[in-house]
């Protein structure tokens, strides 16, 4: 997979590119959508759980913002990455190019996408009054478990998506379940301690978790769920290119 990614370095740089800039295509306000949708999207959680359904948590605002807009990379880039290779049906019955391309495209557009949407998370911590501790050190192994674990994702929904449509739907559906299963409006504190381990099986929980604890709570993550996770993140990674490997001789021919 790296030769292929190296040899065809140029070709990836430009589907990147290609992905990044196909968000914003013929918008007015272009890549400043990476700033206005987490904040209207904070908006209308934080008057909701705030006001609303009033809870005691203190600095509600940047205690959902460094939850939210983490779901926000790992929510878009897994539902563009079920479909990417069905979208790009007609490229890849005209020219030849490892495949594998693709999926890593979607997952790299969207992670630049978050890092710029990460602005928005430092200058709420900075207002705030929260702060930026040393812990931030942290922010790039979770980022890097994150990356893994969704080019593994997308390796996985990209090829079954090909001979199985309706997956897409599907996952459409279960990532607003997700939504509700992870502690992003609420903490994880509030989950009854009966149901905790089914709720532990949701990796997007511990990546959340994590993200909060550098940020939010400037504290070190548990480390024992991010080894975990990045074990889990890495092995789906292996497996899922093995079966996007394999399943990829039959593309062209499905679609």
């Amino acid at each position: 997979m790296i030769k292929n990614l190296y040899n065809y370095r140029e070709f990836l740089k430009t589907s990147v590119l290609k992905e990044f800039r196909g968000k914003y295509k013929k918008s007015f306000l272009g890549v400043l959508w990476s700033f206005i949708n987490p904040l209207l999207q904070l908006f209308i959680y934080s008057v909701v759980f705030s006001f609303i359904m009033k809870n005691d948590i203190d600095n509600y605002a940047i205690f959902l913002v460094v939850a939210l807009i983490p779901w926000t990379f790992f929510n878009t880039t897994i539902i563009q990455s079920t479909s990417t290779i069905v979208t790009n049906g007609g490229i890849l019955k005209k020219i030849y190019f490892p495949r594998e391309i693709l999926p890593i495209s979607v997952v790299t557009s969207n992670l630049f996408n978050f890092l710029i949407s990460c602005l928005i998370i430092v200058v709420a911590l900075i207002v705030s009054g929260v702060g930026i501790s040393v812990h931030i050190l942290l922010f790039p192994v979770v980022l890097l478990i994150q990356y893994v674990l969704l080019i593994g994702c997308a390796y996985v929904l990209s090829s079954i998506t090909v001979f199985i449509r309706d997956l897409e739907y599907f996952i459409n559906v279960l990532m607003m379940l997700l939504f509700y299963l992870t502690p992003i409006v609420y903490d994880y504190s509030m989950i009854p301690n009966e149901y905790r381990m089914f709720f532990n099986l949701n990796p997007v929980l511990h990546l959340v978790n994590a993200y909060r604890d550098i940020l939010y709570y400037q504290q070190i993550p548990d480390v024992s769920s991010l080894c975990i996770l990045a074990v889990v993140s890495f092995g789906l990674l292996f497996v899922g290119y093995k079966l996007f490997k394999k399943l990829e001789r039959n593309f062209v021919e499905e679609l």
